[in-house]
C-alpha cells in the first residue's frame, strides 16, 4: 500500500458520543429516536473522531467510535458520498442511525449514535460536508478534463509535398501557384494617361 493512502488527518472530535441498540424497523419513513427506549440504557459511550485517509482527492472517510482513554476502537463507520452510511433520525437534530462495518470481515450493522449537544451534532455534519464538497469538486475538475482512457489522434501533417503548390484567392486573383513569369511589357496601355511630369521650377 502507498505510503500517501496510509496517511491519516483528523477532521473532527467529539469528546462524547453514545450508541444504542436499534429496534426493528417499523416504517420505511426513516427511524426516529423516541423508539429505541430508555436513552440512559445506551449501550456504550466514548469519543467519535472523524478521519480523512489519503493526501490526495479522492480520498477516504471513516467515522471511528473509540475509548476515550485506551483509544481501543469500538465500531468504525466507511463514509461515502452517496450518504447512506449516516442517516439523521426523523425527530431529533442529535442523533443518527449509522452504518458500521468489520473491516476484517466484511460485515455491517445498523447502530444508533447520538450527542449530548446539538452543537457536536452540527460541527459532525459539518465536517462530512466539508469532506464530501472536497471529494466533489475534484470529481468535477477530473471529468471537464480530457478522459484518459481516450487515446489521442494521429497527428497531421499540413505540410507541402515535394511539387505540390497551394492556390490563395486575392481581390480575384489567384496566387502561389507555380506559374512562369512574364516578362514586363513595355506595351503602353493607351486608356492609362501618362504620369503628369513635375511643374517646372522657377527661373
Amino acid at each position: 500500500m502507498d505510503v500517501q493512502d496510509d496517511y491519516e488527518s483528523v477532521l473532527w472530535v467529539g469528546r462524547e458520543c453514545y450508541v444504542y441498540r436499534l429496534p426493528p424497523r417499523t416504517s420505511t419513513a426513516g427511524y426516529k429516536a423516541a423508539e429505541w427506549g430508555d436513552m440512559e440504557a445506551f449501550l456504550w459511550k466514548g469519543r467519535l473522531r472523524v478521519i480523512e485517509k489519503g493526501t490526495s482527492t479522492p480520498s477516504k472517510c471513516f467515522i471511528q467510535m473509540e475509548d476515550p482513554d485506551s483509544g481501543e476502537l469500538f465500531a468504525n463507520c466507511p463514509y461515502s458520498l452517496d450518504g447512506k452510511a449516516v442517516e439523521p433520525v426523523l425527530d431529533s437534530s442529535r442523533y443518527y442511525v449509522v452504518r458500521v462495518e468489520d473491516a476484517s470481515t466484511g460485515q455491517r450493522a445498523f447502530l444508533g449514535m447520538g450527542f449530548p449537544d446539538r452543537s457536536d451534532s452540527f460541527d459532525f455534519n459539518v465536517s462530512l460536508q466539508d469532506w464530501a464538497k472536497r471529494q466533489r469538486v475534484s470529481e468535477n475538475s477530473t471529468g471537464s478534463s480530457s478522459s484518459p482512457h481516450i487515446p489521442p489522434g494521429p497527428k497531421r501533417d499540413f505540410s507541402l509535398k515535394e511539387g505540390q503548390t497551394i492556390s490563395i484567392n486575392i481581390g480575384g486573383r489567384s496566387t502561389g501557384q507555380a506559374t512562369k513569369k512574364n516578362p514586363p511589357s513595355n506595351t503602353f496601355n493607351s486608356s492609362i494617361p501618362p504620369l503628369l511630369p513635375p511643374p517646372p521650377r522657377g527661373s
